[in-house]
């Protein structure tokens, strides 16, 4: 009896085990069919256009003449880029957009705390700031240029008439046109950081404000000592995704100022469309395209390793 009971416990287990061994590879299958689409997709256009695109680098290729006239000429692309005025321009100039992002972001984290004390209004403000980034950047672009006119705009006509005679030109001008653009940059990002930064500020605890308040702490030294510290992840994802987009800056460019004047807002997004479909040096704009994508990697690689110090989780 007692070892035909040891058996079927044993025959149980057996059962078991392979029930649960297939609920695992059930639930596997599940999750692959879920993510598979996306994967697919990710592959397909983004994975493999990078991969073709290191290859072109390569190359002399232009893509008009068909993929049997590629012509590999090895390292020759890279070494003339960084011989290239035009790029080592759009690259100075992508550097100095890269400042729009800690700019937007203080403005931002002002706003958000003042909105989310203020007891009236929250959400009129919030639909206020939100709306020039859901806004299309072509109406936002013609909205500037009307504004940043140089004789008929109503910012420089503000200027004269508090006395200053001679007033910018803005997008005309090359030593003010790319703050001009970073300006309109730092304004359209801003709703969207401020939301973000909303959202942290209410998933804080109370009881460190209140734990903070009975020790004494001053508002300053709370936000200092308590929000600073526990929106650290929110600043963290904040400054890694505005600092991929700066390099992706190209639509906003393209419509205020097509790179102008003098290539003063040229970025390597805007001289790599030029390069690839106005020149046709299709190989030489995937060279420019692989360098940009390695310049990301190493900043989001840096920024990974040094949140390690500052980033609160």
């Amino acid at each position: 009896m007692e070892q035909a009971l040891k058996e079927s416990g044993v025959e149980a287990a057996a059962l078991t085990k392979v029930k649960l061994r297939k609920q695992s590879f059930y639930d596997t299958l599940a999750g692959y069919f879920f993510i598979g689409p996306m994967l697919i997709l990710t592959v397909v256009l983004t994975i493999i256009p990078i991969l073709l695109s290191g290859i072109i680098s390569f190359s002399d290729w232009n893509f008009i003449t068909g993929i049997g006239n590629i012509n590999f000429i090895g390292w020759d692309n890279y070494k003339q880029l960084f011989q290239d005025e035009n790029f080592i321009r759009s690259m100075t100039n992508n550097l100095w957009l890269m400042i729009v992002v800690p700019v937007s972001m203080f403005i931002a984290l002002i706003l958000a705390v003042l909105i989310n004390k203020a007891t009236y209004f929250k959400t009129f403000f919030k639909v206020v700031y939100f709306l020039p980034f859901i806004s299309s950047f072509v109406a936002v672009a013609v909205l500037w240029r009307v504004l940043f006119h140089p004789n008929s705009g109503p910012i420089n006509g503000f200027l004269r008439a508090v006395g200053i005679d001679n007033p910018p030109m803005w997008l005309a001008d090359p030593s003010v046109a790319l703050v001009s653009v970073m300006i309109i940059m730092a304004w359209a990002s801003l709703g969207f950081d401020m939301i973000i930064f909303l959202a942290g500020l209410q998933s804080i605890p109370k009881d460190l404000y209140e734990a903070a308040d009975i020790d004494g702490a001053s508002p300053v030294r709370q936000f200092f000592s308590v929000t600073l510290p526990m929106l650290s992840p929110t600043t963290f994802f904040l400054l890694i995704t505005g600092l991929v987009s700066s390099f992706k800056a190209f639509d906003l460019i393209m419509i205020l100022t097509n790179g102008g004047p003098a290539g003063s807002t040229s970025v390597i997004v805007f001289y790599l469309y030029e390069t690839a479909f106005i020149n046709l040096k299709s190989g030489y704009a995937s060279t420019m395209g692989i360098v940009l994508l390695m310049f990301i990697l190493a900043i989001t690689m840096i920024q990974w390793i040094g949140q390690k110090k500052w980033v609160n989780y």
